[in-house]
């Protein structure tokens, strides 16, 4: 039997690298998928990635809109009925982003708008549905950020250690619920948009060879999450799991 089976799950980022190849990781193994982001087009690409057929629907929504996430999580639950899991993966840095003296105070709300407070919204709408559905996973997106220093990154960084300790709160207020909550926290993922970043920021060029086993690809980051959202994972909660190629003890 695939290991996610009967599951309904609600992925944000889904046009994204990391987001794209999760939803195709959960058709795989057998869930239906609600495919969230803000541009129709590239969510169409997204389920064609995956072959989703029936089990995949798209939905445009931006997640820092209270109203139009509880809009996008009702429309989940009339398709599929309910919803068992939910990945937090919309979210990123741009080249704005610096030290706290130099940064911009428009990137860093852009930053905690976005990947916290996005995070939260999600959260806050969907985890009833997760109850009434006698319980399921949620996982998070953090950063390698939240867990080493990384130079020039201060408003992502605040926005990803955000995700991070919210995580391990929810982790024991929901359990009575018999929700998991857990985050990811990726090293650099080679994504369009990071491959993108690193042509003009050198940093990033250098963190390569901070990776012990080279740079992560979006495969290894669903992988975990297909994890994280299956019966195997059954007791694991309120964990920020590293899947980084070392670069945090390196």
């Amino acid at each position: 039997m695939a290991r996610l089976d009967g599951k309904v799950a609600f992925i944000t980022g889904a046009a994204g690298g990391i987001g794209r190849e999760t939803c195709a990781r959960y058709i795989a193994e057998g869930a239906r998928v609600a495919a969230i982001d803000i541009g129709a087009d590239a969510l169409d690409e997204t389920l064609q990635h995956a072959d989703a057929g029936e089990n995949g629907i798209a939905i445009v929504c931006d997640i820092t809109e209270p109203q139009q996430v509880k809009d996008a999580i009702a429309q989940t639950v009339a398709c599929f009925g309910r919803i068992d899991v939910l990945c937090n993966i919309a979210g990123g840095s741009t080249t704005a982003d610096a030290r706290v003296t130099e940064a911009p105070d428009e990137e860093f709300w852009r930053a905690i708008r976005l990947d916290l407070y996005g995070t939260f919204l999600c959260c806050k709408h969907a985890i009833p549905e997760i109850a009434r559905a006698g319980g399921g996973s949620v996982i998070n997106l953090s950063s390698m950020v939240a867990l080493m220093a990384l130079p020039e990154r201060d408003c992502y960084t605040a926005a990803k250690g955000g995700v991070a300790a919210m995580t391990r709160s929810m982790a024991v207020e929901y359990a009575p619920d018999r929700i998991r909550v857990n985050a990811i926290a990726p090293g650099l993922v080679l994504t369009p948009r990071v491959e993108g970043l690193m042509e003009t920021r050198e940093e990033l060029r250098r963190l390569v060879g901070q990776h012990l086993l080279g740079p992560c690809r979006p495969g290894d980051i669903a992988g975990m999450a297909v994890y994280l959202g299956s019966d195997d994972a059954r007791v694991v909660t309120g964990q920020v799991l590293s899947v980084d190629s070392g670069v945090t003890i390196s």
